[in-house]
């Protein structure tokens, strides 16, 4: 199935029949198409309700489809990426629509997929630690199935109540628990994969090791390009014995960040450590209506500990130890369910408690080592005012997943571009740092005109051999992850400067 390719020959042309921009399809005979394959309800043409699939979580751009279809089973999307396959159509796969980096939306003229009506949990297997689902599964409802039971699904995106086990394998999505449990990519054991072409395959397998090419890690996070996952096997955890939550307050973000270190540094391993600014705090204690974190505190900073009763104990008492050592003014112990509940509830509701203050902003995700955190985000703050533009970061600060909140007025003159190019000098400074341009928002359409930053001409070829592998036509979320000319003309300029010699890439992808 997945015949080798002459890199060569690779560069030299892309395939004939990439989709672009230019492509016309007539939509309403697609529909009247899919309407012999699917329910009615299932095909959406109306344009009120095409627009709600317009953008993801990144709303700076919107682009309508032109159709979106709403299967159910694996039977129901073989058969709609056939469909596509004869036709030539291009396709985006979408879960919950909560991504970050606009990477399920229909960019150019493309078929939406959303699996949102594919939630089923189709198996649980607890004496093997494994939970199959469909892929519109909510993140949340994982754990829900199983917790009766003593099993939890460790990863855990702030928008695990909204966001699907689809969208997170798409993205590899992280969350809080990710600096011990490590991200999706890390629990996904099997998947039954759509190609491009309607064929259903089988990637992964029953155990965590296979002897067989890791498939299943290629797919994971390829951004819905390479196909559609529509049943994935996870694994499941056994539930601590003992859990504890700390909050500590710091009079500066740079003591939070020593404080980071420090902890790290003495070799405890929370289950989470996440840090939030000033701005992040007012706004939550705003949200909630009274003052669950130290309203004057620069900076907070949350860890969890987890394991064996003792160890916990001994790991509470010298974490507490260290903030305080760093500079923190308290440190509060949360041992009950229902009081760690609380303190996390602030920082999962962050991101919608800045938003009820300023509706509009930027959301940008960057990782630098740990070391790196206190002089990154004081110059996070230079760039803030350098700019003119108000920047709240609330981030996973145990991997140096930072995720600064850009806010902005939509009113003001030219205000977008202002907004992208901060974002832009954020992520060259994770760079400089040692870090990368995205942590689990995926690249998408978002961050494609960076990648440059990181990947050298060689590198992106190589991932391209890899997708056409999986999709030779190109018609799987079309446009994303890779710079063209037409979507990246700074990225062609750097090209120009660069004057790259003998380097034939695929069709419409620039040469560094």
């Amino acid at each position: 199935m997945f015949e080798p390719l002459d890199p060569a020959q690779t560069r030299a042309k892309g395939p004939a029949s990439a989709p672009g921009p230019g492509h016309r399809h007539d939509w309403p005979e697609l529909a009247r198409a899919l309407r012999q394959l699917l329910p009615a309800k299932a095909v959406v043409t109306a344009r009120q309700e095409l627009l709600a699939y317009d953008s993801d979580g990144l709303t700076l751009e919107r682009h309508q489809p032109p159709l979106v279809v709403l299967p159910e089973t694996t039977e129901q999307v073989a058969a709609v990426l056939r469909l596509c396959h004869e036709r030539s159509i291009p396709f985006v796969a979408r879960g919950s629509g909560t991504g970050l980096s606009g990477g399920a939306v229909a960019e150019v003229g493309a078929l939406v997929i959303a699996t949102s009506r594919m939630r089923q949990v189709l198996s649980v297997d607890l004496a093997n630690q494994r939970i199959t689902v469909q892929p519109g599964v909510i993140n949340s409802w994982v754990t829900r199935s199983v917790v009766g039971d003593g099993f939890y699904y460790a990863p855990d995106p702030s928008s695990q109540q909204v966001c699907t086990i689809g969208g997170n394998v798409a993205e590899n999505s992280g969350g809080v628990h990710c600096l011990k449990y490590g991200v999706t990519s890390n629990h996904v054991l099997e998947m039954e994969v759509v190609l491009p072409d309607g064929t259903v395959t089988t990637l992964g397998g029953p155990q965590p090791e296979m002897a067989a090419l890791d498939l299943r890690g290629v797919f994971i996070g390829s951004e819905g390009t390479l196909g559609i996952a529509t049943a994935i096997t996870l694994r499941l955890l056994p539930a601590p014995a003992s859990v504890a939550v700390l909050l500590a307050d710091f009079a500066s973000m740079a003591a939070a960040g020593e404080a980071v270190r420090q902890i790290t540094g003495a070799g405890v391993l929370p289950a989470g450590m996440e840090m939030m600014d000033s701005p992040c705090i007012q706004a939550v204690d705003d949200y909630f209506g009274f003052d669950e974190y130290p309203r004057e505190a620069a900076a907070v900073l949350l860890i969890e500990l987890d394991g064996q009763e003792l160890e916990v104990q001994d790991s509470v008492q010298l974490a507490t130890r260290l903030c305080l050592q760093a500079g923190a003014g308290s440190v509060r112990q949360a041992w009950d369910e229902s009081a760690r509940a609380r303190l996390w509830k602030g920082r999962k509701s962050a991101i919608t408690a800045i938003g009820r203050q300023s509706p509009s902003y930027y959301l940008q995700d960057g990782v630098v080592p740990r070391t790196a955190l206190p002089e990154v985000l004081a110059a996070i703050g230079d760039l803030s005012l350098e700019h003119g533009l108000s920047v709240a970061n609330v981030f996973h600060a145990g991997d140096g997943n930072l995720h600064p909140l850009i806010l902005y007025r939509a009113s003001d003159p030219g205000v977008q571009e202002r907004v992208h190019r901060l974002g832009g000098e954020i992520l060259r400074l994770c760079i400089a740092a040692g870090g990368s341009i995205t942590g689990e928002h995926g690249v998408g359409s978002d961050k494609r005109c960076y990648m440059d930053w990181m990947f050298s001409a060689d590198d992106q070829a190589t991932m391209l051999l890899v997708r056409q592998a999986f999709d030779p036509e190109r018609r799987a979320n079309p446009g994303k992850i890779f710079p063209t000319p037409k979507t990246c003309a700074e990225s062609a300029r750097r090209a120009v400067e660069l004057k790259v010699q003998g380097v034939a890439l695929p069709e419409g992808v620039v040469a560094f």
